[in-house]
């Protein structure tokens, strides 16, 4: 799969927007629809797998995180991933998981080395869990990975009843403040997409209780999360306390700024959160911050 398959409209505005039309294209070239070796390897020492998709019910948009012994995500061939275990009963995406056809995207993000694999395709339910035929698999720079050295799977951690709003309380401002890491997720034409954002804490801004912004930082230059924010702005957020194991996922829509400098701020309106505390059975050691992160502006 060569660039112009895996660009719409929404990308290339951006691109151009951005002057890195060519370089897009050559990034890109790196984009294929089969699990490497390499690839596979990596995946069965991951203990986290972040999905993003939208809700058959509502079409909003979330991303979730499961988690597991390294080995519960695999590839079971060439073109397949399969994932043991299911979301925790009241996740956003449960019934999403549970569908067979839904469009996902899945990134697998390592803090102790730094490395990230995202692989989107069409999910189909199995007895043990799910499975995604691949339709576009790559590798992404280590930038704004914060590096957490280890992790403890605490298999005696329970989740609580996940929490439900339409707006942010102040403990869940204060969350997304101290956040160095969340991810994203976003989808356009039946296709999703879900990416990493990292920084220092402060990097991400709860304007109020229902506004998040964020600066987007410089990237790979294939622009697919904006992309798909230029032509569909339902996007999900997904913070994670990466000692505690609370996630907060909030769902709403995305708008990019562009400003006379070239910067970009990324404005999120929040219409719905959800919070679980211990909803992710690992620990992680202390972040060591990535040498990329710009300093947070005020």
């Amino acid at each position: 799969m060569g660039a112009p398959g895996i660009y719409h409209e929404g990308s290339r505005a951006v691109q151009d927007r951005a002057g890195v039309r060519d370089l897009a294209d050559h990034v890109g070239r790196a984009v294929g629809d089969g699990i490497k070796p390499v690839a596979a390897a990596f995946l069965e020492l991951q203990p986290l797998l972040v999905v993003g998709a939208a809700a058959p019910d509502t079409g909003r948009v979330w991303a979730s995180a499961l988690a597991g012994r390294p080995g519960f995500v695999r590839a079971t061939g060439p073109h397949r991933m399969s994932v043991t275990g299911r979301l925790r009963p009241g996740d956003p995406l449960e019934g999403a998981l549970a569908t067979d056809g839904t469009p996902v995207a899945t990134i697998a993000l390592d803090p102790r080395t730094r490395r990230r694999m995202r692989l989107n395709g069409e999910l189909r339910p199995t007895e043990a869990g799910f499975a995604v035929t691949a339709e576009r698999v790559f590798a992404n720079c280590p930038k704004y990975i914060q590096r957490r050295e280890s992790y403890e799977l605490l298999t005696e951690r329970s989740a609580g009843s996940p929490r439900h709003g339409h707006e942010l309380t102040e403990a869940q401002r204060a969350f997304v403040a101290s956040a160095d890491t969340f991810f994203l997720a976003t989808a356009h034409d039946g296709h999703a997409e879900v990416s990493h954002r990292g920084g220092l804490p402060g990097f991400v801004r709860a304007d109020s209780a229902r506004a998040l912004s964020w600066q987007d930082y410089v990237g790979n230059a294939m622009f697919l999360t904006l992309g798909n924010l230029a032509v569909d702005p339902r996007a999900g957020l997904l913070f994670l306390n990466w000692t505690t194991g609370t996630t907060l996922q909030v769902t709403g829509e995305g708008r990019t700024e562009f400003t006379a400098d070239g910067e970009r701020r990324v404005r999120f309106t929040v219409s719905e959160v959800t919070e679980t505390a211990g909803a992710v059975p690992l620990r992680w050691s202390a972040p060591e911050p990535s040498p990329a992160n710009p300093p947070v502006r005020t």
